[in-house]
């Protein structure tokens, strides 16, 4: 029997550049956290802390897409090299600035500078598989094992950044966030055979043809999708479509945000405080599963079906966590409702892959990380207010909401999607 997963990555520098890729990503899962230990060490304020992790993650989130512009356009060895030296003395910085119990303007300003250009490892990653691929059934099983590396990365990565910082010292996670950086990301780099070409290499090519009046090679790149004029080159946020589909990451990331500190409340009610890094685990696992039986095989329906439905079992599943009493209970719902998380991601990948102009699409992919990273810090943000208000189960509530508003955005956005799709949309029998 075929395995697919085995097929992609014989792929002509496949392994490589995803294994490095997998590396690079782990700091994504160990500096949150890692911060947290750090500057509540240094400064003994867990508000502190948490205030400072926040302005990490979002800073990343934020800043991304505007460095991953510039990426499509002059290449990802050009630009991310630099990005992830200064990222790296940005954290050299944090570390100094923290061991000296310098002032937290400066803390804060030093997190900042860090996280403008640590890039989204994950965006480059799948932007290689556009190029590498040579079917849309092969795409589709790439971006499913990228959403399964995520949360390897994500169960491994909180784990290890926890140990390190509690059993070696507070700093260790942060400086081994570094070492996956710098190590991961410059081999990932290296690897240019793989690297999608520049826009503005390409651009300047093919003016030169024009100019010589020269006529198109023999043999272009392999395209997952139709060829590039066939998908108009515009800006990535003047996409009717890419907002719908960033409106559905954000509620997604809302709704997994919701259920980050009502567990960890839960289990602190339940005198069961170290199960939450467990159960928190266990969402994962699910998405981790899932995500590799989606990239399997072939299923049958339209993606933009295939959205829809993975959006309404987040949905639905979320709102069993509100019948969650007891712990174990609860790592069942979890179980559950991380299913649905793998193949959501997989969809919206997939339908940025087929509206954004492939010399945009770093810059595409990058965006809808950041939509679910910024739900993710709301859903967090106000999950904390409700527990703090009406205790750990009740925070469950902001995940309820989460998945309404996601199922209602993929309802209401759900025509624009279809007719974005259908003039380049792939049979049910490859895709």
């Amino acid at each position: 029997m075929a395995n697919p997963y085995g097929d992609i990555l014989r792929l002509r520098g496949a392994l490589m550049f995803t294994t490095a890729g997998l590396i690079a990503r782990f700091p994504m899962a160990m500096v949150g956290i890692g911060l947290v230990f750090l500057v509540e060490h240094t400064y003994g304020s867990y508000g502190l802390a948490g205030v400072v992790s926040a302005t990490g993650t979002l800073t990343l989130a934020l800043a991304a897409p505007f460095l991953s512009r510039f990426i499509d356009r002059y290449g990802q060895s050009t630009i991310m090299r630099p990005a992830l030296v200064a990222s790296n003395i940005g954290w050299i910085a944090v570390l100094a600035v923290a061991h000296h119990h310098g002032p937290i303007p400066v803390l804060f300003s030093a997190v900042i500078f860090a996280g403008a250009f640590a890039g989204s490892m994950g965006a480059l990653v799948r932007a290689r598989w556009a190029v590498v691929v040579t079917t849309p059934r092969q795409l589709h099983t790439a971006y499913a094992l990228e959403s399964v590396y995520d949360e390897v990365v994500f169960i491994i990565g909180p784990m290890l950044a926890t140990f390190l910082a509690t059993m070696v010292f507070p700093s260790a996670a942060i400086l081994a966030a570094m070492v996956f950086s710098l190590g991961g990301g410059l081999w990932f780099l290296a690897q240019r055979g793989t690297e999608p070409p520049p826009a503005f290499t390409t651009q300047r090519r093919k003016h030169r043809r024009k100019r010589r009046r020269e006529a198109p090679p023999a043999h272009e790149p392999a395209s997952t999708s139709q060829p590039h004029s066939d998908i108009p080159d515009i800006p990535v946020l003047q996409i009717p479509t890419m907002w719908a589909v960033l409106l559905i990451a954000v509620g997604v990331g809302i709704t997994l945000g919701g259920t980050e500190v009502p567990t960890i409340a839960f289990s602190e009610a339940h005198d069961a405080a170290s199960m939450a890094g467990v159960i928190l685990g266990v969402f994962a696992f699910g998405s981790l599963i899932s995500g590799l039986i989606y990239g399997a095989r072939s299923w049958p329906g339209t993606l933009e079906v295939r959205l829809l439905i993975g959006v309404l079992a987040l949905a639905g599943f979320a709102s069993l966590l509100l019948l969650a009493d007891t712990l174990w209970l609860l790592a069942v719902v979890g179980f559950l409702t991380g299913f649905a998380i793998a193949p959501s991601f997989t969809n919206m990948n997939a339908v940025i892959q087929q509206i954004v102009h492939p010399s945009r699409l770093t810059e595409g992919l990058t965006w809808g990380s950041t939509a679910s990273a910024s739900g993710f810090a709301i859903g967090t943000a106000i999950a904390g207010v409700v527990v703090d208000a009406y205790g750990g189960h009740a925070g469950y509530w902001v995940a309820v909401g989460g998945g309404l508003f996601t199922t209602a955005c993929a309802l209401a956005t759900f025509g624009i999607i279809r007719r974005a799709l259908t003039p380049r949309a792939f049979p049910p029998s490859t895709l």
